[in-house]
């Protein structure tokens, strides 16, 4: 029972330290992913179209198109409109502000209305996170008709300073991670062969050709049967052995299988082996038997 709560406990540090890594690694991969804004371009896109398609309304179009955006840099984009059209300021600074609302990276930008044959800036205002720090002149002006683009430019958002914590605390999670798996990796047990035949597990040292156990300087003998099923379960330390197999492999040469003999030659090897507090022979329910060792 013992010996089956510490292998828990070791698998249980294992799925952990997996865990801690695998948390690490997907943030990470988040943030490259997403990149700094966490809105996607294109949807960014619709909003800005939805700008343009308002403006023409207010203006008493609705039959000309908002032409596709354009994307000119990473955090600059255009609205180009088919036709001439007047606007006023007001209501161009309080459709966009309602409509950015919905891009939660759209606190800080720029907007310019451009002269669509020589870009010049025709109007022009800045929205900021502090609303006192607005500057948006020219209000209540009708401006002439005219063709015009658009350009809004959003401050690039720094998200990694706004994640500082949580990406300041990734190098410790994957430090733990990593130490708990190494950990875990350079205590796993193992069977240790040795160049004469022995195998030698947790406080055990068992040497099939002499058919004997050695456990803190005691001498066990094992018999022929119980030689050849051990040496199959130190040949594969903490592995399930399906019943089937050791059924074949130990009794098939003699040309009969009794299915309790294996259960009896089992109980009397956990019998020999129980002076190690390592090692046990567990069953596998509805597979076979284990050889578990814990040190």
């Amino acid at each position: 029972m013992l010996i089956t709560l510490k292998a828990r406990l070791q698998q249980l540090r294992y799925h952990f330290a997996i865990t801690l890594l695998l948390i690490a690694c997907t943030i990470c991969v988040a943030f490259s992913i997403n990149g700094p804004d966490g809105f996607s371009t294109s949807g960014r896109e619709v909003l800005l179209r939805s700008i343009g398609h308002q403006l023409l309304l207010q203006a008493g179009d609705s039959t000309s198109r908002v032409l596709p955006i354009k994307h000119i840099a990473e955090d600059e984009y255009r609205i180009i409109f088919e036709k001439a059209f007047t606007f006023r300021p007001e209501k161009l600074v309080n459709t966009a502000r309602q409509l950015l609302a919905k891009d939660p990276q759209t606190d800080n930008y720029i907007v310019n209305v451009l002269d669509a044959a020589n870009k010049d800036v025709v109007y022009g205002y800045a929205i900021s996170r502090n609303q006192k720090d607005d500057v948006v002149p020219c209000k209540g002006r009708l401006q002439p008709k005219g063709h015009y683009q658009i350009s809004v430019k959003f401050k690039p958002e720094n998200n990694l300073a706004k994640n500082q914590y949580l990406l300041g605390g990734l190098p410790f999670l994957a430090l733990v991670g990593f130490v708990l798996l190494r950990s875990d990796k350079q205590g796993e047990p193992q069977t240790r062969k040795h160049q004469e035949g022995k195998f030698a597990f947790g406080s055990v040292v068992f040497n099939p050709q002499e058919k004997l156990l050695t456990i803190d300087n005691q001498t066990i003998e094992l018999t022929g049967t119980e030689t050849r099923l051990l040496r199959i379960f130190a040949s594969l330390p903490n592995q399930t052995i399906e019943r089937s197999r050791l059924q074949k492999e130990i009794w098939e040469d003699e040309g009969v299988i009794v299915g309790r003999s294996l259960d009896m030659f089992i109980s009397k090897l956990r019998r020999k082996l129980e002076a190690d507090p390592y090692t046990n022979i567990v069953v596998v329910r509805g597979k076979g038997y284990k050889l578990e060792v814990l040190a």
